[in-house]
Parts: C-alpha cells; sequence; structure tokens
C-alpha cells in the first residue's frame, strides 16, 4: 500500500505554483522501505549523504531582474525523511517570479536562507546548501579509477535473464589475493515506485575484505534492478545491504548518481566508515564533474 505522502504529486497533473509556497514540500519517511531489507534506524549499518543538484533555480531581485543557478542540497542519511523529488521540485519552482531583494548578491543569500529554513524544517535535520552563479566550474571528479564493469572482458558473454532483484546471482570470487575491488557501470536503472517511470544512473561500488563479488557476478546483480520500483536512496541503500550482508567486507561504499529528471538529480552515498565517503560530491561548496547523462 503506498503511502499518501509518496503519491501527493507523483504522477499527477499539478498546476504549477505562481508565488512561493514552502505547502508544496512533502517528507517521506525512509522506515517505509528500509525495514524490508532489515534496515533499522536505531543500528543503521552505513554512514551516507544524500545529494541534491537543482539545475533549473531562478528567482527574480526586486528590481526585476531574474537570477539563475545550481543548487547543490546535502543532508545526511541518518535523518528519519526525505523530501520527495516531484515535492522539491515545484517548491523550487514556487520562487520563479518572486522578487526576494534589491540586487543579485542579496537576492541568493535571501534565497539560500529561506531553502535551508523550510527544508531543514520539513525533514527535521540540518541541511547544507549552495548555489553556484552560471561562470562557475566544475570541480573535482571522485571515480577516475573506477573501472565499468560492461567494459571488462570477462563480462561481455554473459547472458542476462534477471530483471527483478536476485542476490543469488551475487557469486564470491576465488582470488583471494586482492585486498580491495572498485567498479562502476552505466547500466543501472530501476523505476519510480509511483509512477513506474525509468529511473537511469551510474553506480560506483568499493568494497574490501577476505569476500568480495566476481564483476560477472556483481554486473548481472545491478541489471537484476532494471524492473525494481524504488526510490534511488532505497535502490542504493538496498545494493549497499545486499553486498554488505553477503560479502561481510572490512570497508564498503556504494554511491549511484542519477540521470537528471525534471531538472533535479538525486545522488546518494553510502559507506561503512566516513573517510570513503567521495570528497568532491558530498562537499556542498563543490560543484563537482558532472557526468555525460547528468
Amino acid at each position: 500500500m503506498l503511502e499518501a505522502a509518496e503519491a501527493k504529486f507523483l504522477g499527477k497533473k499539478t498546476k504549477y505554483p505562481q508565488k512561493y509556497d514552502p505547502n508544496f514540500l512533502v517528507a517521506v519517511p525512509r522506515y517505509i522501505n528500509r525495514k524490508i531489507y532489515g534496515i533499522y534506524e536505531e543500528n543503521l549499518p552505513f554512514t551516507g549523504i544524500d545529494v541534491w543538484h537543482a539545475w533549473e533555480v531562478s528567482f527574480c531581485t526586486q528590481r526585476g531582474l531574474p537570477v539563475s543557478g545550481v543548487v547543490k542540497l546535502l543532508y545526511p542519511a541518518q535523518s528519519k525523511f526525505i523530501v520527495e523529488s516531484k515535492s522539491l521540485k515545484l517548491y523550487l519552482n514556487s520562487f520563479n517570479m518572486e522578487q526576494l531583494a534589491e540586487d543579485r548578491t542579496q537576492s541568493i543569500n535571501t534565497f539560500l536562507k529561506i531553502v535551508k529554513k523550510d527544508i531543514s524544517k520539513l525533514l527535521s535535520t540540518n541541511i547544507e546548501i549552495t548555489f553556484f552563479k552560471n561562470d562557475e566550474k566544475d570541480k573535482g571528479f571522485d571515480y577516475l579509477d573506477y573501472p565499468l564493469l560492461e567494459n571488462i572482458n570477462t563480462t561481455a558473454n554473459i547472458v542476462f535473464k534477471h530483471y527483478t532483484e536476485n542476490v543469488k546471482l551475487l557469486k564470491k570470487s576465488s582470488n583471494k589475493t586482492v585486498k580491495s575491488i572498485k567498479y562502476s557501470t552505466h547500466l543501472l536503472r530501476s523505476n519510480c515506485k509511483i509512477t513506474n517511470q525509468p529511473d537511469w544512473g551510474t553506480v560506483y561500488i568499493y568494497l574490501k575484505g577476505r569476500n568480495k563479488p566476481t564483476p560477472e557476478s556483481l554486473l548481472s546483480y545491478i541489471v537484476s534492478l532494471r524492473n525494481e520500483n524504488h526510490f534511488h536512496e532505497e535502490i542504493c541503500e538496498l545494493i549497499y545491504k545486499r553486498l554488505y550482508d553477503y560479502f561481510t567486507p572490512e570497508e564498503l561504499m556504494v554511491t549511484c548518481i542519477y540521470t537528471r529528471r525534471g531538472g533535479i538529480d538525486i545522488s546518494p552515498s553510502r559507506s561503512s566508515h566516513p573517510h570513503l565517503m567521495p570528497k568532491h560530491l558530498t562537499n556542498s561548496t563543490i560543484l563537482s564533474q558532472k557526468l555525460l547523462r547528468q
């Protein structure tokens, strides 16, 4: 049964706001999905951050001059709620015609103050937020040394048959000399749990420990998520929990960077230790290098 909060706007025709309105924001409890996979808030098996990029933010000065740019918003995986993506889109669009302050700089500061207050209140947690003007450059990338699973020779002859999540596809590597692995794939796809629309993404996985997945089985497992219906954050936590339970690693990090939809992308990251978190992606003051489809 779908929670009313999740389906308030998703999948429904919605009139776009013409003035600032924080009532568009919708909070969704994380426990709804976590309990299915044995993830409990009082004993989370990870630390993490949800990173949001809003690429189409705009408002006006009191002289009527439009101001536009990109917003990067972060909040912790330990929060009890996530913000529902379409509600955030509608909320940010409610600023489009608002005249906030005398000049550009003051308007940006006013916007950030309002958004930080509204979303922190909604989620009952402190958020970080930065506004990037259009003349700022991308800086840094965290995943240059993560080879693509689909480009590895041994994965070329896989016959893919499973498109709903199948943890039995994961197999342990017999190679005990390799201490850790780093892999990525652009073949992540899941579906919105409300609208069933496809969500495309890239997943990055670091795992250190005695037991490690074979690249073939890891790719097969990621592909098996293709018809799963979950929010982005839920998919990231699902992958993490399956790897955590099956391989009992010393260290583990999973990051999912999704393609933008409606001008917003979501990039959740989960790790066993804080030092494994991607330093550029999870820094609210850095607009890290975009992926091709981001």
